[in-house]
This record gives C-alpha cells, structure tokens and sequence, in this order.
C-alpha cells in the first residue's frame, strides 16, 4: 500500500503544481484578468489530478486484496495519498517562490486590484481591499503561515476524493477486477 501512496501521491502533486504554473506563466502577460478564473480552474486541476486516488485504491483492491477493500482501509490510503500530493505541492511551489524571488504575491495582489477596478469597485473599497492585501501580504512572507496555508489549498479536496473513493471502492461489485 505505501508503493501506491507514495508513487500515486507523488504524480497528483507533480501534475497539479505543474499545471498551476503553466497557467501562472501563460496567463502572467494576459491582458485578461486570469486571476478572477484562476481559483476555479485551480481546484478543477486539483480535483482532476486527485482522482487518482479512486484509480490507487481500485488498484490496490483489485492487484493485491483480490477485488475487496473495506471502508477505512481504502479511506486511510486515500488520506495518505492526498497528503503525499499536498507535500509535494507545497515542496514545488517553495521552489518556484524562490526561483521568483517571492514576487507572485505581488503580482496576485495587483491583479486582483485591477480586477476589482475593472468591475467598478468604488475607490473607498478599493482602498479597504489594498490594505487587506498588505497585511496578508506581510503575513505570506512567514513560511510558518505559508506553508500550512499552501498545504491546505489542496488537502481537503484530496479529503473529499478519498471519502468519496472509499465509499464506492468498498462495493466490489462496483467496476469489479477483471480475471
């Protein structure tokens, strides 16, 4: 079971961090305010890569248990996966901040401004919001805040992928092991 964490926790990871920084550098000269987007299409990325704790846990069910897996087991791997892939992300993400030299937030501040203006937000809000940002700003600089708050952008959608994989996996007449 611990082959299938690490080597199916390690894939999610990789293609979710990857993916996130490809539509990052894309989108980082796009006069359209990918920014608005970019958290839907972020958890869409995320949820996509997860799925392969459903794949995992299949495989494990059908290649080493003989086709049955109970509730928790399936559940507990799932967990182990989602937290392989968030440690990976957070680890990716580290070295991209670095190799940026820490300007995405600079850069996710000002775009979310410009969204904001762009719909017509009154310069009073504007001015509100500027001052939220600068605090959170501040706040992202400690890795203490940041990498437990990276960490649980993708955790709870791996929760949910290994809850719901857990469940349906438990059936083993659900997409039964082939002979």
């Amino acid at each position: 079971m611990t082959n299938y964490i690490f080597l199916f926790g390690t894939f999610a990871g990789l293609i979710i961090i990857g993916a996130m920084i490809s539509l990052m550098v894309a989108g980082a000269d796009s006069a359209d305010s990918w920014w608005a987007h970019s958290m839907w299409l972020g958890y869409l990325v995320m949820f996509v890569a997860l799925s392969m704790i459903f794949f995992a846990v299949k495989r494990y069910r059908d290649q080493d248990l003989g086709g049955v897996i109970k509730f928790v087991p399936a559940f507990l791997m799932g967990v182990g996966i989602a937290v392989v892939a968030g440690i990976i992300y957070v680890l990716v993400w580290e070295v991209y901040l670095a190799a940026t030299n820490y300007t995405f937030m600079d850069a996710y501040v000002a775009g979310m401004l410009e969204t904001e203006r762009a719909k017509g937000t009154s310069a009073e809000a504007l001015n509100a919001m500027a001052k939220e940002f600068e605090t959170f700003k501040v706040q992202y600089k400690d890795p203490l805040i940041r990498l437990p708050m990276t960490f649980l952008e993708i955790f709870p959608v791996g929760l949910i992928v290994a809850l719901i994989s857990a469940a349906i996996l438990r059936n083993s007449r659900v997409l039964p092991a082939q002979a």
